[in-house]
């Protein structure tokens, strides 16, 4: 007789299948926990929810760092038909608790190292019903989410039905901004259609180890893990990302598959003797999130070969662009062909620009979205036409491959003429002495605005004058005068997310009143 496992759930097969198989290993530690495990521990959770009072529908979030609890229940929340978000770990109480709110979470599951931050956040939400803190060593029995779950019923929850996730934007201009969502009625672990296609697009499959080098909250390192756990690989979850770490693992544990941001492949190609590791192993290693320096990228081709593939999207889900090694090297500095949605730029009226004319970059024809409890943003990131974008800029080339030159909001104004920091970015990037580095328009009584580059050193102690200047003149060797940055400010440490995006409004902040 066919049971829940068998109709719905892909995690119960493979814990049928294949109980010892290893779902998950945590980097640091080196826990592993088998598919056997990750069902019985998920549906054991799921019986929790549904004993604190939630059902279909209702909303939790997750206040957690990378630690071998996260899947169980986000699992849980995906077969229990919850919706759920992430929360960075690394955001202030007020700001954990505009997400609870905005969210309508009824129940925030938090860590024992995050249990103070997490009480501090939620005194001022009024619609959170639970707490719980998970920790081995977390014994108050009033909200351990480790002594709950070891009384709850082994059998499967009765009423099965598929959960969803629901992200915020990272809030690099402001304040997050919550991607509303309906739960599909579909297979208890559905993914998203583009998620599946990607997935599809990369050959991810039961054979597959997948490296997972970036915060779980945040949407693509959240959403491949899930899928290579849906089809029945292995994931490596490093707890926080570290350059030869990285290396070290993917030799290791022969890594098939990978995901980055480009300021990781930076770090990795920073190291001293980088290419001595192992990485013949790697099939596929995705980027996105950011814009990678074109010199960077080669680089990456060179020394792992053709497998460097790359797409651009967005929380908002709205349009995808994909390419891989060949079509860039092609294209160098593109981020690909549409493959969901049509990439359309727009002038300042919001007319169609010409090919090769930069301007706000949408998505038209694509999926449809709207910000929760937000239509004002909603609005904002609708064109007349009715395309959606989310403040990036850029261009298309004859061949129809979109080129990102910069957000919106942080392009500089300077005597009349508009200047985009990343192209100013990647060059100070390729300088050996630039370990980071950020281009933002600080004041100028005559220009209105002046670039100034705001530079993270490989070496600290090489800060001086004559580094500022030996900057500024590298960039002349190849942008023209107007874009080369007037001044440098050094920093020991440029402000980013977890994820790897630079949190550039930081940056910019200082210099204006």
């Amino acid at each position: 007789m066919e049971n829940n496992h068998d109709r719905y759930s892909h995690i119960g097969k493979r814990a049928v299948l294949h109980p010892e198989k290893i779902a998950y290993v945590m980097a640091g530690s080196g826990k592993a926990v088998t598919y056997g495990e990750l069902n019985a521990r998920s549906n054991q959770a799921a019986q929790l929810f549904r004993q604190l009072g939630l059902q279909a529908g209702d909303h939790v979030a997750l206040l957690m760092e990378n630690n071998p609890y996260y899947f169980e229940v986000v699992w849980a929340a995906q077969r229990s038909g919850l919706i759920y978000t992430g929360i960075s770990s690394h955001l202030k109480p007020d700001e954990i608790a505009y997400i609870i709110e905005n969210s309508d979470a009824k129940l925030l599951l938090t860590s024992e190292a995050l249990v103070d931050i997490a009480r501090d956040a939620i005194s001022s939400c009024e619609n959170l019903k639970h707490l719980l803190v998970a920790g081995e060593n977390y014994k108050n029995s009033e909200d351990s989410y480790d002594l709950k779950i070891q009384s709850m019923p082994t059998a499967s929850i009765v009423d099965e039905s598929p959960g969803v996730d629901m992200l915020y934007s990272s809030g690099t201009t402001g304040r997050p901004k919550g991607v509303a969502v309906s739960l599909s009625g579909e297979g208890i672990e559905a993914m998203p259609a583009v998620l599946v296609g990607l997935g599809a697009l990369y050959n991810l499959d039961s054979d597959s180890i997948y490296l997972s080098p970036a915060p779980l909250y945040h949407a693509a390192p959240l959403r491949f893990c899930m899928l290579t756990l849906f089809c029945g690989g292995t994931v490596i979850v490093m707890e926080k990302f570290d350059a030869e770490r990285s290396l070290q693992l993917i030799q290791h544990y022969k890594v098939t598959h990978s995901q980055w941001v480009p300021i990781m492949f930076i770090r990795m190609l920073k190291l001293p003797n980088y290419d001595q590791y192992d990485v013949s192993s790697m099939k596929v290693a995705v980027h996105a999130a950011a814009p990678c320096p074109p010199d960077i990228k080669q680089q990456m081709i060179d020394w792992w070969g053709p497998i460097i593939y790359e797409y651009y999207s967005s929380t908002e889900g709205i349009g995808l662009t994909c390419l891989n090694s060949a079509e860039w090297l092609q294209h160098p500095g593109s981020v690909g062909k549409s493959l969901v949605g049509e990439v359309r730029i727009l002038d300042e009226e919001g007319n169609e620009a010409p090919t090769g004319e930069t301007g706000d970059v949408f998505f038209a024809n694509g999926p449809a979205f709207h910000y929760h409890k937000d239509p004002q943003k909603t609005a904002d990131a609708t064109s007349s036409q009715g395309w959606y974008g989310v403040g990036d800029v850029g261009y298309l080339d004859d061949d129809g491959f979109l080129y990102l030159t910069d957000r919106k909001a942080f392009m500089i104004i300077s005597g009349g003429v508009n200047i985009y920091p990343q192209e100013i970015e990647n060059v100070l990037s390729g300088h050996p002495k630039v370990a980071d580095v950020a281009v933002v328009g600080v004041p100028d009584k005559e220009f209105g605005e002046s670039v100034k580059a705001v530079v993270q050193l490989v070496e600290i102690d090489q800060a001086s004058e004559a580094t500022e200047e030996e900057l500024i003149v590298y960039c002349r060797e190849y942008l023209s005068s107007v874009k080369c940055p007037r001044s440098v400010d050094f920093d020991r440490e440029l402000p980013r997310y977890p994820n790897g995006k630079l949190y550039k409004k930081r940056v910019r902040d200082r210099y204006w009143p």
